[in-house]
């Protein structure tokens, strides 16, 4: 059986896969093959004889902790069901349902998404009276997310002086004090957030070393895929875990490290020999997914950084089609030529859209894409958008589970205690907080006997509430999820509520609750599930990650429009990278430090390395910002790719009764590689006399003299909310588009 799967693989490949004792690291390039070694590598040890319970196997989404199972049993059969596989936020989850009395929280705790630690962050900040604008739920969560990422407890927080300081020159000195409101509030409601499921599996394993060995011997084999993308947090975890065997192999690629902004550390991955002199390092050079042309074009990119562990990724596909390179004048303009382009693919190349994407840096830059595949009739679906569980039926049902399973979650008391409504008001709902914060109680003791703390009139709806719920919780504890959920749905009034609403969106929300409690049936008819009680189900949805989102969103033929962050992992025939400017791509933030530089320029790598067989990079020379056009330059990143593998294409509008896509490039053949056009044929230099002249009163058929370009004559003007462009045909340079507001034309 070993050499059936050791056939498919090459020698670097192979002898990662055979590498099982000590320490080991595989580097990874984009489209190696990693998957596929750590699959056989698992498979391996199984095979050995290693007891699947004794394999830790950590991802960083489900869907591939799922597809690596699918993948290990169908080499080694069922036995692979038994491994500890999941994302490290699923695995340590349920860890800590097993340990979390040790820390003091109950075992059936709730795991709060991010809506609702806003939530209650947003209540703690107004109970305060602090400036809900300065103290921005978002970024006080931030601030606190990245302590809790390093480790850093209220405690240590409020006694740091440099923390304090750097609060303080923030004009925000009380987020101490936030932080240790919102872990007490969580901490009181049985609530962990993300971050939590982490940083309390460190407290565990830090304070209980009885429960560290347990988790250690049985922990015999760990391994860690993505490992570039792992913060102090999760590198302490694993790092404790493996301090016994030592038998840890970590996957990554250290040009795939682009998410500092959560915490990542690059140098977990470029220091992992410092903790393991003994390590043995296994390169996975050849890319089988781009062509060579796109995989020649990232690597001349990615040598530029400093910070990096030196590879030599290669690919024996074909050579390819050169990167094109698109200039536009606008990012409307933009938006344009890559829906053209992207038309013209699909029906000359007999394609599906769904063999396209469009990344770009940021979340606004969707708009002028969108726009423009609307206008030729072009399906797409933007990734990122609300998901499934975000929506506000979905929530409020959601919140009536998490309080049947735990009846101290302050935050689903507050949402459904008068949902559907059953005259529960704001006062009588602020009277019991400040009862329950003034006698030291959790909301739910207070609800649950609100006849002691109230008049009758006001506390029998309450106490009715607190029945309903005490049936849920019998009912839970005797039916699976799904009989559980589907009494609550319609006992709770919230079925008949969404029917009544004839509305199309009220048809739509009835229609989630339908989706949600089919999902919730799946979950329980799934045969490989031991646990369908309501509490496991809730755990489950709980630790659905972005990326499971998005990698659910990828499904039928349209266009995707995403983010590079979200691209990471996935991959497209033919791909385009938008808003290739200075200041966006690189993002104005961060160009001032190397390190933040050496990060924008590895996203740029993972996004060319998203591409297959066509890789397209687009910019604009203007751009809307808060309603003003501005003048935009081109990135360096251009400029750091390889001449060779790179055509430059220039926008030319097409003549009347042409096709839209005729005149759209000066074509160049695509298949002898051929330096970038240069922009002008020969240099102007302008006489010593040369002065600007007034434009206000510009018009089209002007001759006009331009200090860089020569002699040109214009033929279109263009006003959009106070600013005009020129379109002026140069002598020299031929077209160019300019914003009379910088130009500095001599009227002739």
């Amino acid at each position: 059986m070993a050499l059936d799967y050791l056939s498919l693989l090459n020698p670097s490949q192979a002898g990662a896969v055979m590498q099982t004792d000590g320490p080991c690291m595989i580097i990874a390039g984009a489209g190696s093959g990693k998957t596929r070694v750590l699959t056989y590598r698992i498979a391996h040890l199984l095979e050995k004889g290693v007891d699947p319970f004794n394999i830790l196997a950590l991802t960083f989404t489900n869907k591939a902790a799922k597809e690596m199972r699918a993948r290990v049993e169908k080499v080694v059969g069922p036995n692979a069901r038994n491994l500890w596989m999941g994302t490290f936020h699923s695995v340590f989850a349920k860890i800590l349902r097993s340990e979390a009395d040790k820390i003091g929280y109950p075992r059936s705790f709730t795991i709060y998404d991010s809506q609702d630690s806003k939530t209650l962050m947003g209540q703690i900040v107004k109970e305060l009276e602090l400036d809900d604008k300065l103290y921005k739920s978002s970024l006080v969560l931030g601030r606190i997310s990245a302590a809790k990422n390093k480790l850093i407890s209220v405690s240590q927080y409020l006694n740091d002086a440099a923390i304090k300081a750097d609060d303080e020159a923030a004009l925000r000195p009380k987020i101490g004090v936030l932080y240790q409101q919102y872990q007490q509030r969580c901490f009181k409601a049985g609530a962990m957030d993300f971050d939590d499921l982490l940083f309390n599996t460190n407290v565990l394993f830090k304070e209980h070393t009885d429960i560290l060995n347990k988790y250690q011997n049985m922990f015999r084999f760990v391994m860690v895929d993505e490992y570039q993308d792992t913060n102090y947090s999760q590198y302490l975890i694993t790092r404790k875990l493996a301090a016994k065997e030592r038998n840890i192999c970590v996957v990554g690629d250290d040009a795939q490290s682009i998410y500092a902004f959560r915490g990542a550390d690059i140098t977990n991955i470029l220091n992992f020999e410092k903790d393991y002199p003994e390590l043995q390092v296994f390169k996975l050079e050849q890319n089988y997914r781009s062509t060579k042309n796109i995989v020649w074009a990232a690597n001349s990119v990615i040598k530029n950084n400093q910070a990096q562990l030196r590879k030599d990724v290669f690919s024996e596909n074909e050579d390819g089609t050169l990167i094109e390179v698109l200039k536009a004048a606008s990012d409307n303009e933009e938006g344009k030529l890559v829906a053209n382009s992207i038309f013209e693919d699909k029906m000359n190349g007999h394609l599906s859209y769904d063999n396209f994407a469009i990344l770009y840096r940021t979340n606004a830059q969707s708009r002028a894409m969108e726009e423009s595949l609307r206008k030729l009739n072009i399906k797409y679906k933007v990734v990122g958008g609300l998901s499934f569980y975000q929506r506000k039926e979905i929530k409020d049902l959601v919140a009536y589970l998490r309080l049947t399973v735990n009846q101290n979650d302050e935050q689903a008391i507050r949402r459904v205690i008068n949902y559907p409504k059953r005259g529960i008001g704001d006062t009588t709902i602020s009277k019991l907080i400040t009862t329950a914060d003034e006698n030291n109680h959790s909301l739910w003791e207070v609800v649950a006997h609100a006849d002691q703390f109230l008049a009758a009139r006001v506390s029998n709806p309450v106490v009715g509430f607190a029945e309903k719920i005490k049936s849920y919780v019998v009912i839970a504890g005797k039916e699976d999820a799904f009989e559980a959920a589907k009494f609550i749905a319609k006992n709770s009034g919230m079925l008949e509520e969404l029917y009544a609403d004839k509305s199309i969106e009220g048809l739509s929300r009835y229609e989630n609750m339908q989706e949600l409690l089919n999902g919730i049936k799946e979950y329980v008819d799934d045969p490989e599930r031991e646990d369908k009680s309501l509490g496991a189900f809730l755990q489950d949805i709980a630790l659905v990650t972005d990326s499971d989102l998005k990698d659910a969103a990828q499904e039928g033929e349209a266009v995707t429009l995403m983010t590079i962050h979200s691209a990471k992992g996935l991959e497209f025939r033919n791909v385009y990278i938008v808003g290739m400017e200075e200041n966006l791509f690189p993002s104005q933030m961060m160009i001032t430090s190397r390190a933040d530089l050496e990060e924008e320029r590895r996203l740029f790598y993972v996004a060319i390395t998203r591409a297959e067989k066509k890789l397209t990079l687009s910019y604009a020379t203007s751009r809307y910002q808060w309603g003003n056009l501005r003048s935009c330059e081109k990135s360096r990143f251009l400029d750091e790719i390889d001449p060779q593998y790179v055509n430059f294409k220039f926008a030319a509008g097409p003549g009347a009764g042409e096709s839209p896509f005729q005149h759209v490039f000066e074509r160049r053949s695509n298949l002898i590689p051929t330096p970038p056009r240069k922009v002008m044929a020969t240099k102007y230099v302008a006489p010593a006399d040369f002065a600007p002249s007034d434009t206000s009163k510009l018009q089209a058929g002007q001759r006009v003299e331009h200090a860089k370009f020569g002699f040109g004559t214009v033929s279109a003007l263009e006003t959009q909310q106070g600013t005009t462009k020129a379109t002026i045909q140069f002598e020299e340079v031929g077209e160019k588009v300019l914003l009379l507001s910088f130009a500095k034309l001599r009227v002739h």
